[in-house]
């Protein structure tokens, strides 16, 4: 029986078949998918890459190492479309990672591991914690969008500078979130992450080659750049010719696949009933996101020369919102059972069937 690794170990030939593709001319379609199937394994490798890392450099340089290059895949693919000028898709990406993470990842770990476990547990004040997190990113979000709803004749300069201040107060409160959850308020967060610790302790001592993990984590790095390229390239002909928008494609499938190995995890501990663990990892990432990537990417464009702001498409802005409430709403008392997972799994089917529907008029870029 094929288990996760063997899957990306296959998956890494794509790497070369997507370079073929590119190089050999076969088409936007089949360069764009095979780019796609190829970041899955080296995603999965640069987390590994950066777990091998933090465990050399220490509890307290790990934590901080992991915050940080969480979402690594998910920033350079971003980044790779905002220097293209696909602020849309950059935009879009950032709505579909936060709503993945709370409904998609959220989902499956909750009705799996409740069709497992009766009902399952996990700390409800770091839950509180992580709504009102999420709350600020969608007051973050809603002001400049609703700025430009409200005022006539505003200059996308005075949204990009707003848009700009307000990032630099969103990655200040990550910061702080990082000094509450590693620092001042360990305790909150030692349960799923000590669990997870004494299962590791039961297997021999692993003592990683930190020069080795650094030079996977930097080839690995190329390699997500490279194939980046090759699907913003490829975006425009090749979602055309799938019969996709951009919208769609920014919100449903590039999150997934940048996110595939880390989504597995959180699945995975939750089957092992360690929600504490999955549910810091699939909020966590979305915070992530919205309160460190989404900022980055906003004052990226502004010294890019890009109009990337945190003024977001409507439609997108109530997905995130709704996603934020009924995340929440499930998640307070700190326990969850497989009909909440399925809750959260519908309300991501229909956020998903009501992008691939949205009549959408505005290019890519």
């Amino acid at each position: 029986m094929l288990n996760k690794n063997t899957i990306l170990s296959i998956f890494l030939l794509f790497v070369p078949i997507s370079i073929a593709a590119h190089f050999l001319e076969w088409g936007p379609a089949v360069i764009f998918i095979t780019s796609c199937v190829a970041i899955v394994p080296l995603a999965a490798w640069m987390g590994t890459a950066t777990e091998e890392i933090a465990v050399v450099a220490g509890p307290t340089l790990g934590g901080l190492l992991n915050a940080t290059f969480g979402n690594a895949t998910e920033l350079i693919i971003a980044l790779i479309a905002l220097n293209a000028g696909l602020v849309n898709v950059v935009k879009a990406t950032i709505t579909g990672s936060i709503i993945g993470n709370l409904l998609l990842v959220m989902g499956f770990a909750m009705l799996l591991g409740g069709l497992r476990y009766k009902e399952q547990e996990f700390q409800p004040i770091v839950a509180r914690v992580n709504a009102s997190s999420m709350n600020l990113a969608v007051i973050a979000m809603l002001l400049p969008t609703a700025m430009d709803a409200t005022t006539i004749g505003i200059d996308e300069t005075t949204l990009q500078r707003l848009s700009v201040a307000v990032a630099v107060v969103l990655i200040l409160v990550y910061g702080l979130s990082l000094l509450f959850s590693m620092k001042t308020h360990t305790y909150l967060f030692d349960v799923g992450v000590a669990e997870f610790e004494n299962e590791d302790l039961e297997q021999p001592e692993h003592k990683p080659n930190l020069w080795l993990w650094i030079g996977v984590l930097l080839v690995v790095t190329v390699l997500v750049a490279l194939e980046s390229e090759l699907l913003v390239e490829s975006l425009e002909e090749a979602t055309s010719e799938l019969g996709l928008t951009a919208l769609f494609t920014g919100v449903i499938l590039l999150p997934v696949i940048g996110n595939a190995a880390e989504h597995a995890t959180a699945v995975t501990v939750a089957m092992k009933n360690k929600m504490d663990l999955s549910v810091s990892v699939a909020v966590g990432s979305s915070l992530q996101i919205a309160l460190f990537v989404a900022p980055v990417l906003v004052i990226a464009g502004w010294l890019m020369g890009q109009p990337m702001d945190l003024d977001f498409n409507p439609f997108e802005l109530v997905a995130v919102a709704v996603s934020v409430l009924i995340a929440n709403s499930i998640s307070s008392d700190g326990k969850s059972n497989w009909l909440e997972g399925t809750l959260l799994l519908a309300a991501y089917v229909v956020l998903g069937l009501a992008f691939y529907f949205h009549p959408i008029v505005e290019g890519l870029g």
